[in-house]
């Protein structure tokens, strides 16, 4: 065998073929935290522009103000560091990167005395380094100015358009949402005002701003107006296939293991590109997939990746699915339904700004298939609804779901969780009923066997729950009977099949009711109706109490 390097890489060559050896990785995929390039792969965010397809380069070279708002851990942070980085190689600009992390619960006073010190710091640190003429005079204003609230904050600037011509100072203000909330009017408003005092100066000191957060910080509303309507809106992007390519073949060049297409496509599709679990996924993948060898990493590999990350406790999920709860009933409807988007809808709104829903085709969906699975698990294992899916029973002869069996069983589980699920101060929450069978029966098509929608959209109204199964439409009408058992049912049967059935040509359909006039446990017997030509099975569910 002969020894021999490519590149920097030692091959064996053994007769006449060379052999690639595994080397021990240099750097790590990095999950919290700021990226650093020597000791973490690393990718440049790409197309980050406002609404007018201008790059953050143009708008800080125009001298614009702008918020850019991303979730946390999806590069943001990183990003603005790079970018400074960058911005520094032209000495005419002054770059300043604060951040506002932990400033929440700080009184005014001490808030403006950490943007002082900070500021000041690297205020003077960037000045010597490029041969600011005057930096003796702006030395001794800073030495006398101390800044103890926003207007001196204001002020500070208005004294260096005199002291620091032709440096134009940029300031980034990272983790902005971690402003005190009562400083927030007044700090914006300074911010404005400076931006509109000084709009037409090419000479200003303050050239351009940066606000980050998760927040779309352009549409916050204080006293009645936008203190921050003269900014321009940003939004992070995730990872182009580009980028989760290029991070992977970073780890190939250090180590000699490849990551088929495939696997980087899959990679892609799951995440859709979302940093983190980019980076985590290619941690699971070359440290507990397929360690220390230069087999290659597949798709198969992949969805191994995936089934361990789905099952893990970390605090990128534990974060997530707190905020995802807040906004339960519409994260859970979003899953099934993709409904249309609406930024204006409050819900939607935080879900979006969290990074736990996108738009895609005018629709509001599930930000990326990973948080699609471990989310909805989640909320449906927190109601307990397990059936064993195995069961010969829960299936026709001809391979389709036996709904009467599924349904009977859903009665059985509603008695054993008991009904207190079903109020909310002492009155029925509607929703819970349909909630819960949702959860029932996602138990059949998880995994890609079925589909699974509540209250979708059809030519005449809203369908409550529609499951497909190999192709057959199962449509099932929920109500909660509060006075007559006997109306409800009619009134659900003429929806079924004056509207639903119809539109969706189906010849069955189901109804459940959830009757407060019936206690728990009060099993009745399944009804079955032929309603022109239609076959309905309606279930009677007691959820009274004493």
């Amino acid at each position: 065998m002969i020894v021999t390097a490519i590149n920097g890489k030692r091959l064996a060559l053994t007769k006449g073929k060379i052999v690639m050896h595994y080397r021990k990785p240099k750097r790590i995929f990095e999950k919290s935290g700021v990226v650093d390039p020597k000791a973490s792969y690393y990718v440049s965010i790409e197309n980050v522009t406002n609404m007018d397809n201008q790059d953050i380069k143009t708008m800080v070279d125009l001298g614009r103000y702008f918020s850019i708002f991303a979730p946390r851990q999806s590069g943001k942070t990183t990003f603005f560091e790079d970018f400074c980085h960058e911005l520094e190689k032209d000495t005419s600009y002054v770059a300043i990167l604060l951040s506002f992390q932990d400033y929440k619960n700080l009184n005014s006073q001490r808030f403006y005395q950490l943007i002082q010190k900070d500021l000041y710091q690297q205020l003077a640190s960037r000045l010597a380094h490029v041969n600011c003429p005057r930096l003796d005079a702006v030395m001794a204003y800073l030495d006398s100015h101390n800044i103890s609230d926003h207007t001196w904050f204001r002020e500070l600037f208005e004294e260096l358009n005199q002291l620091v011509q032709f440096k134009k100072i940029v300031i980034f203000i990272d983790e902005f949402d971690g402003i005190p909330i009562n400083e927030l009017e007044n700090f914006l408003t300074s911010l404005r005002e400076l931006y509109q005092k000084y709009k037409k100066r090419s000479d200003k000191a303050l050239y351009s701003v940066g606000l980050v957060g998760i927040r779309n910080i352009t549409k916050l509303i204080v006293g009645g107006v936008s203190p921050f309507n003269i900014a321009d809106q940003v939004k992070l992007p995730p990872f182009t296939l580009k980028n989760v390519r290029d991070l992977y073949a970073q780890y190939t060049e250090e180590t000699n293991q490849l990551f088929t297409e495939e696997a980087v496509k899959k990679v892609f599709d799951e995440t859709s590109g979302q940093p983190w679990l980019v980076n985590r996924l290619g941690t699971i993948m070359t440290v507990d997939i397929k360690p220390e060898t230069i087999d290659p990493i597949n798709a198969e590999d992949v969805e191994k990746a995936i089934k361990h990350l789905l099952k893990e406790r970390n605090s990128h999920f534990d974060n997530l699915l707190e905020k995802a709860k807040l906004y339960k009933e519409s994260f859970v409807q979003i899953t099934f339904n993709g409904v249309d988007y609406n930024p204006d809808d409050k819900d939607q709104s935080w879900l979006e700004q969290f990074g736990l829903i996108k738009e895609v085709n005018d629709k509001a969906v599930v930000a990326n298939a990973i948080y699609k699975r471990r989310f909805l698990k989640a909320f449906f294992q927190k109601s307990k609804a397990i059936a064993d899916t195995s069961l010969k029973s829960y299936f026709t002869s001809d391979g389709f779901l036996n709904m009467e069996a599924i349904l009977s069983d859903f009665e059985e589980y509603i008695m054993q969780i008991g009904v207190n699920a079903f109020y909310r101060s002492k009155k029925p929450y509607e929703k819970t009923g349909q909630f819960l069978l949702t959860a029932w029966l996602y138990q059949f098509v998880e995994g890609g066997k079925g589909e699974l929608r509540f209250e979708t959209p059809t030519g005449l109204g809203r369908i409550d729950i529609l499951l497909t199964y190999h192709g057959r439409k199962y449509i099932i009408e929920t109500k909660i009977n509060r006075s007559s058992l006997d109306k409800t049912i009619e009134k659900a049967i003429d929806q079924l099949c004056g509207k639903y059935l119809l539109t969706e040509r189906a010849n069955e359909g189901y109804v459940v009711v959830f009757d407060l006039k019936a206690m728990v446990g009060e099993v009745a017997t399944p009804q079955k109706r032929l309603v022109e030509g239609k076959e309905i099975l309606c279930f009677n569910i007691g959820i009274g109490r004493v």
